[in-house]
């Protein structure tokens, strides 16, 4: 089997860190795929590894507008994959617009399915593009052989608009081995002068709550406890707006609440360590791999209850209504004041965060992309 990925697309972190841990960990020679080709923009074909097994391919429209990439995906692709052999295409976005045949395609976005956060857009640009995204990635997954989804509960959303699909596999993303504590818990802080530090880690999008989350900060302050907040991920627009008014009106001298922007994913790992507790109020995601690092970490976590979070953390944390600040104050207070709870739900996210590996995930995807070549050489041979 020679197989095509497209990864044109892939402009996200998260995108970016799935098409790097597939590609450098498991060996797909192993599962009869002889070669890959990959497609994609100069600066992410320089972040994958070199293979024997790998081909990288960089075409000039894909370092111009999205206009031409589109253009290049709809138009170029398919003839391109036929001519370098490729029996099966994986494409890592969703709202491809080519028609190469059979495809099997990953889900990674839930924004255009989550059921309420349509409202957060009001009507805009932005709620009609994404309702442009559900027409082209519902076309896609029903033209696919194959589709694979972050989580079940992504899984169950999206087939209710696309329709039921009958090949389909559940593979999450990895956590890379730099997230993993080496300690068994995070060192709580023994002087009561001394701030428990809460991080939240995403770029602010109207979906993501972080104002609510500091104004339950100022509350908790009021109350009496001496705890801060580092907002890492920066963002624009009007989430960014409304962030930027609530923080200046919670905490106009900057004493409590810091806002340092994206930082790059080197440095992560030790931001992540330097926090006491990690704060996730985020009501749409498909996987969320923030949180999967926060786990990683051992922090012990306040979570939303919103879309997969229960599936991916499970009974590894404390959740809160990302909407209610008086939830996300109680969630937290928790965590704060009973320490025995606090350490357990540090070790249980920890643990739950081992089986998130890219071995497993690189695996399990080479596994299902055999299956689905096998699976149509064998509709073949019954025609």
């Amino acid at each position: 089997m020679i197989l095509g990925i497209d990864a044109s697309r892939n402009r996200s972190g998260g995108a970016i860190a799935h098409l790097r841990g597939v590609l450098g960990t498991d060996d797909p020679r192993a599962y009869g795929i002889t070669a890959v080709h990959l497609w994609s923009y100069r600066s992410l074909l320089d972040q994958v590894p070199s293979r024997p097994w790998l081909i990288k391919h960089n075409p000039n429209e894909l370092e111009g507008s999205l206009l031409k990439q589109l253009w290049w995906q709809a138009v170029k692709l398919s003839q391109t994959a036929g001519k370098m052999g490729c029996d099966v295409l994986f494409t890592t976005d969703a709202s491809t617009v080519c028609k190469f045949k059979p495809m099997v395609t990953l889900s990674q976005d839930m924004l255009s399915y989550e059921p309420g956060v349509m409202r957060l857009f009001g009507v805009t640009t932005a709620r009609i593009r994404l309702l442009g995204i559900l027409w082209l990635q519902n076309r896609a997954l029903r033209r696919s052989a194959g589709a694979i989804f972050l989580t079940r509960y992504a899984a169950s959303i999206i087939q209710r608009s696309c329709g039921s699909l009958t090949n389909v596999a559940y593979i999450p993303h990895g956590v890379g081995d730099e997230f993993r504590r080496r300690e068994e818990t995070v060192q709580w802080p023994a002087d009561v002068a001394q701030p428990i530090r809460c991080i939240y880690v995403s770029n602010a999008a109207m979906y993501k709550h972080q104002w609510q989350v500091v104004r339950a900060i100022a509350k908790l302050r009021q109350l009496g406890y001496n705890i801060t907040l580092d907002l890492i991920g920066g963002g624009a627009g009007k989430a960014q707006m409304l962030l930027d008014a609530v923080v200046m009106e919670c905490d106009p001298d900057a004493v409590f609440i810091k806002q340092r922007g994206k930082i790059g994913h080197a440095e992560l790992p030790d931001t992540l360590r330097e926090a006491h507790l990690f704060v996730f109020a985020s009501s749409c995601e498909n996987l969320p791999v923030t949180l999967l690092e926060g786990m990683a970490t051992g922090l012990p976590i306040a979570c939303s209850q919103r879309g997969p979070m229960r599936e991916v953390l499970q009974d590894g944390g404390v959740y809160f209504d990302p909407e209610n600040v008086s939830s996300i104050i109680g969630a937290i207070e928790k965590l704060v004041t009973e320490p025995l709870h606090r350490k357990k739900m540090s070790l249980r996210a920890k643990a739950i965060a081992e089986d998130y590996t890219w071995s497993r995930c690189s695996s399990e995807t080479w596994q299902f992309l055999a299956r689905t070549y096998q699976k149509k050489l064998q509709n073949e041979a019954t025609i």
